[in-house]
């Protein structure tokens, strides 16, 4: 592990960490009233079972080459989303963050959501839009607030909300912070020390500054760290 990652795992949640303002990871409130058996894909360390009601039936699925090699996940079952190996009609909900970008064709992932969903079940749905590469080489697309519209309702669901994430300032902020900390991590020797302190001072004053200007500054529509959507099968 590099100086550069060391140090950001020991900010991990300080303005010292390039993420910072990506925030806390947080459940939907809708979530966390749901009731009967719910499909988490994507589950990762099953994060969000804990934040669930107790009687609900939790089932966490996650795909080996990702959730195994990359995240330690511990799911229920391993397998590929976009042939889930359920019977149709056999969740009233589903759970799918961050995941989307990282399958080759989430059209069919998400019309195999609508086969599993019960007539009137809710999927919760996330995807990252302004977020550089990662999990390589499983990156492969994001998807406008359009895009996510249209793939939804091919696959016969229909949209209940659809939230950017983010304000402005701290999306071109992120961006900024990750740009200085992902070129600095990628060089080797002298080139590293010189731009180490630099970016040091830098990251937490880029995140400082952004966060204090999105109290009072407006927010802008059109550019987002990403996209929050329910979704209901009618």
């Amino acid at each position: 592990m590099t100086t550069l990652r060391r140090l950001a795992r020991l900010a991990k949640g300080s303005p010292l960490h390039p993420q910072w303002l990506l925030g806390k990871r947080t459940l939907p409130a809708n979530v966390q009233r749901c009731a009967g058996k719910l499909l988490d894909i994507g589950a990762a360390d099953r994060w969000i079972e804990p934040l669930l009601p107790a009687d609900v039936e939790y089932i966490a699925f996650d795909y080996p080459a990702t959730g195994h090699d990359l995240y330690a996940a511990k799911p229920s079952i391993f397998g590929d989303a976009a042939q889930l190996p359920f019977r149709d009609l056999s969740f009233e909900n589903i759970t799918c963050f961050e995941v989307l970008e990282h399958v080759p064709d989430p059209a069919r992932v998400m019309t195999e959501i609508s086969r599993v969903l019960v007539q009137g079940g809710r999927a919760w749905i996330s995807m990252p839009f302004l977020y550089p590469l990662h999990d390589a080489p499983y990156d492969f697309q994001r998807f406008t607030t359009y895009g996510l519209g249209r793939t939804v309702e091919q696959a016969g669901l229909q949209i209940v909300t659809i939230e950017k994430s983010g304000h402005a300032l701290c999306t071109a902020a992120l961006l900024t912070c990750l740009a200085l900390a992902g070129a600095i991590d990628e060089r080797r020797g002298w080139r590293k020390a010189a731009f180490l302190v630099p970016t040091l001072i830098a990251v937490p004053t880029i995140n400082i500054i952004a966060k204090v200007l999105s109290w009072v500054w407006p927010d802008w529509s059109h550019m987002a760290q990403g996209y929050q959507l329910e979704v209901r099968k009618p």
